[in-house]
């Protein structure tokens, strides 16, 4: 008779679930909510952002998607709206350190 600790439970369930995450990579299938940004409307909003009349929210409800998705795959949207770096942005170059 063995006796099973929560600890060693947990640890098996986490073991089956990587193993189960690895088989499916393998098999090409991942998990997740998919993307709805596309390489497209991502070049639309870098190409509305130099002009300061387009908001965010503004940007974002012309292409569809929500402003935290812009958030999400511009990473340094906040900075170059609040730093005036909007043409640096556009162009995929970074602002000087």
């Amino acid at each position: 008779m063995s006796t099973v600790t929560p600890t060693t439970t947990t640890a098996l369930i986490v073991a089956g679930t990587r193993d189960g995450l690895a088989a499916a990579k393998a098999r090409g299938r991942t998990g997740g909510r998919p993307t709805v940004i596309t390489p497209e409307l991502l070049r639309a909003a870098r190409d509305m952002l130099p002009n300061p009349e387009n908001s965010i929210t503004s940007i974002a409800k012309l292409l569809g998607v929500s402003p935290g998705t812009l958030y999400n795959h511009i990473p340094d949207l906040r900075q170059f709206r609040g730093g005036g770096h909007a043409k640096e942005l556009a162009s995929g170059q970074r602002p000087p350190a």
